[in-house]
C-alpha cells in the first residue's frame, strides 16, 4: 500500500524555475495522503538518481507530523511548524535543509520521497540520507513519491521568454 504525494506548484513535469538552483531555490508546497493507522510521523527525501557522480541528494527531513510541508521552508536543523519541530538533515551540497535541482547537463529527475513511519526518530543535525535510512528500518508503514524532471536549458529559456516583453504587430 502506497499514498499519493503531490504538489500545489507542479505536477508530473517540470519543476518551476523558482524551486531551483537557477530561481530562488527555495523548497516547494508538498502534501500527501494520509499513512495507514499507526502512522506518528513522516519523513521525506528528495534526491536526483542522474547526477554524474551518482545520487545526489537534495533534501532529508524528518519527524514530520502533518500531511505538508509548506512552501520555503526554513534551512535549519528544526523547523517550528503548527504541528511541531520538523528536523532537517544534510544534503549533497553539505548543507541543512533543501537544494533545489540544478543539473550540470540534460534532464535530470527529482524523485520526493515520502515515508509514512511508526516511531519519531532521533538524529543529530548533520544527518544524512544514509543516517535516516539506517533510522527508518524497521519502521516504515508505507511510502509515496512524486517524480519530476529539470533541465537547465529548457528551465532558462522558460523563464527568459517569459520575461521578453511582448511585441505587437498592428
Amino acid at each position: 500500500m502506497s499514498f499519493d504525494v503531490s504538489s500545489s506548484a507542479f505536477s508530473l513535469e517540470d519543476i518551476p524555475v523558482e524551486f531551483t538552483g537557477d530561481g530562488r531555490n527555495i523548497s516547494p508546497p508538498l502534501h500527501w495522503t494520509p499513512g495507514p493507522d499507526g502512522t506518528k510521523t513522516y519523513a521525506l527525501i528528495m534526491d536526483d538518481p542522474d547526477g554524474p557522480s551518482g545520487i545526489w541528494v537534495h533534501w532529508v527531513a524528518w519527524n514530520i507530523r502533518d500531511l505538508k510541508l509548506l512552501k520555503n521552508v526554513a534551512r535549519k536543523p528544526q523547523v517550528d511548524t503548527d504541528q511541531g519541530l520538523v528536523c532537517q538533515g544534510v544534503n549533497s551540497f553539505e548543507r541543512v535543509g533543501y537544494d533545489g535541482p540544478c543539473p550540470p547537463v540534460g534532464t535530470h529527475r527529482y524523485f520526493f520521497k515520502v515515508y509514512a513511519l511508526d516511531t519519531e526518530l532521533t538524529l543529530d543535525p548533520d544527518a544524512t540520507k544514509r543516517d535516516l535510512l539506517q533510522a527508518m528500518e524497521g519502521h516504515v508503514l508505507t511510502h509515496g513519491e512524486l517524480m519530476v524532471t529539470y533541465s537547465r536549458a529548457r528551465g532558462l529559456a522558460g523563464r527568459f521568454n517569459k520575461s521578453k516583453p511582448q511585441t505587437r504587430v498592428t
